[in-house]
Order: C-alpha cells, then structure tokens, then sequence
C-alpha cells in the first residue's frame, strides 16, 4: 500500500490531495525518517508517524 493511500484508510486525512499536502510538507515521518514520498510502498512493520499518531502497517 502507498503511504498517501494508508494515511486515508486510517482516516488521518479526508482526501488524497490532503495526503499530498502533508507529505510534501515533510509531516510525516517512516521508520524515524521523514517521508516526502507520498507514493512510497509501506512494507510489514513499518511505523508510521503522522501528527502525533504512531501507526504500524501490518
């Protein structure tokens, strides 16, 4: 799954343009990393971290 789409699954953001906000702004971090990516392919495991909400993608 792309880290724009778990961010609506999760309903952290109402659209994906809203994803690609927050993203590009540097707002959400993978792994401690911070993930400008907003096509990047979560893998098992992966914490995401986006205003303070710490997901792991199962």
């Amino acid at each position: 799954m792309k880290l724009d789409q778990f961010l609506k699954w999760k309903n952290l953001v109402s659209s994906g343009g809203e994803a690609k906000i927050f993203i590009k702004s540097g707002s959400v971090k993978v792994n401690g990393v911070i993930e400008t990516r907003r096509g990047r392919q979560l893998n098992k495991g992966d914490k995401v971290i986006f205003l303070k909400n710490e997901l792991i993608f199962e």
